[in-house]
């Protein structure tokens, strides 16, 4: 019984936080890293089954939502999706289905402050993490738009990003860097609220002209009560 018992936390096993090593170069876009062990393979012989384990990274992308005048803006979705990590004997390891070793990102929703947390999961190869991908902000409002009426249209659509972690050394990195995402309210939907929270990006010139002739058109005219008279 002992044996079972010790061969289950062997597999399941994880790594202390206060063990890991960080040397943070992400001014704090990236927080709560830690290391954890998962089966990624199985190798079968003649009377026993051995078990390949690998070591993951564990952690959080973090960021901030607002409008265009800095007003923290709720409910705005922003997913990471990966394209390629580091190379392991000649072969890249893809975000497929059929693959043991998976990217996870759990995409983020921003809070009532406008903080998002895009967690993840990410394999470590040859003592690194190298993964290299892009983040999409508030993906598929557009649809939103046509089915309810009003969204949040991001000002940047996506953006590239790289994450890179050494276990050795604890540098860490993350290359997108720390800014706000801007967004801004669009459309008009019914009921009680109409529109959504947040201010409209300020206007151009052209907008400016178009909205005060508009203003013009709907300004009821007065009446001349001296025009029947011919003055």
């Amino acid at each position: 019984m002992r044996r079972i018992i010790f061969l289950l936390f062997f597999l399941t096993g994880c790594f202390s936080t206060s063990n890991i090593r960080v040397v943070d170069f992400t001014d704090g876009r990236v927080s709560d890293l830690s290391l954890t062990k998962k089966v990624i393979g199985k190798t079968n012989f003649l009377f026993f089954t051995t078990t390949k384990m690998g070591i993951f990274l564990e952690g959080a992308i973090t960021g901030i939502v607002t409008d265009y005048y800095g007003n923290p803006i709720e409910g705005v979705t922003v997913k990471a999706v990966s394209e390629t990590v580091k190379k392991e004997e000649e072969s890249v390891i893809e975000e497929v289905a059929s693959s043991i070793v998976s990217l996870n990102f759990t995409p983020g929703v921003s809070d009532s402050m406008g903080v998002y947390r895009i967690k993840f999961s990410l394999p470590v190869i040859d003592n690194e993490v190298d993964v290299r991908g892009k983040l999409i902000y508030n993906p598929g409002w557009e649809q939103q738009k046509l089915n309810l009426g009003k969204t949040y249209e991001p000002q940047i659509k996506e953006s590239p990003f790289r994450l890179y972690y050494n276990l050795k050394t604890g540098f860490l990195a993350f290359a997108e860097g720390v800014r706000p995402v801007i967004v801004a309210p669009v459309g008009e939907g019914l009921g009680k609220m109409k529109t959504l929270p947040g201010q409209k990006p300020p206007q151009t010139k052209e907008e400016k002209t178009k909205t005060e002739e508009k203003k013009e058109e709907k300004a009821p005219q007065e009446d001349d009560i001296f025009k029947a008279f011919g003055f």
